[in-house]
């Protein structure tokens, strides 16, 4: 129960942590279309992430699948980048958006939950129960993420309802900004591929 302790908390941590900002940017811009009435379509969101974060997560972590850090650390800004894209692009939200939301949401998980192994494999070392672990962090991850979703709500809540900002104008500051800080961390990040 200490260990669970111990790797939730660091799960919840790592996600939050602003040093590494990149999940904290994804996060935010995949709800960013949101408000705080759209709560089951943002679980729905949130959850396909989840799921796909906590398969290539557990894969990695138990040596199912090998991936360069390199590569992934790159493709982690790209999936801002096109999210951001999205929702910049989208004039309105129908049913097939929707699911394509759901679908990209999927799909980028996998590529974030091999960023978040990394991560965990270096905290875990030579350590062969890791089942117990690696539940707990993930567990701690999807706490991290429900309070940066909450945050961003909260704050869009905020603009639209109280500064009277237009939901679409708010939708395409917020994407246009985190657009331009994830395209600077993909051509940075592009550099320091190691291609083996």
């Amino acid at each position: 129960m200490q260990d669970f302790g111990l790797y939730f908390e660091l799960g919840w941590q790592h996600i939050c942590n602003w040093a590494g900002y990149d999940h904290i940017l994804f996060v935010t811009v995949l709800c960013g279309t949101y408000l705080l009435a759209d709560w089951r379509k943002v679980l729905i969101l949130v959850t396909a992430f989840t799921i796909g974060h906590s398969i290539t997560l557990a894969l990695s972590v138990l040596n199912f699948i090998h991936i360069n850090s390199s590569l992934i650390e790159f493709l982690i800004p790209v999936t801002i980048v096109f999210t951001s894209m999205v929702n910049i692009l989208k004039k309105q939200r129908t049913q097939a958006t929707m699911r394509l939301n759901y679908i990209l949401a999927m799909f980028f998980g996998l590529i974030h939950g091999m960023g978040f192994s990394n991560y965990l494999k270096s905290l875990l070392g030579n350590s062969t129960n890791i089942v117990g672990q690696l539940f707990a962090f993930n567990l701690g991850l999807e706490f991290g993420q429900v309070l940066i979703v909450l945050s961003a709500l909260l704050i869009s809540f905020l603009c639209i309802n109280f500064a009277k900002v237009q939901r679409r104008d708010w939708t395409l500051f917020l994407s246009s900004a985190i657009f331009g800080i994830a395209f600077i961390m993909c051509i940075e990040r592009f550099q320091l591929i190691k291609f083996r």
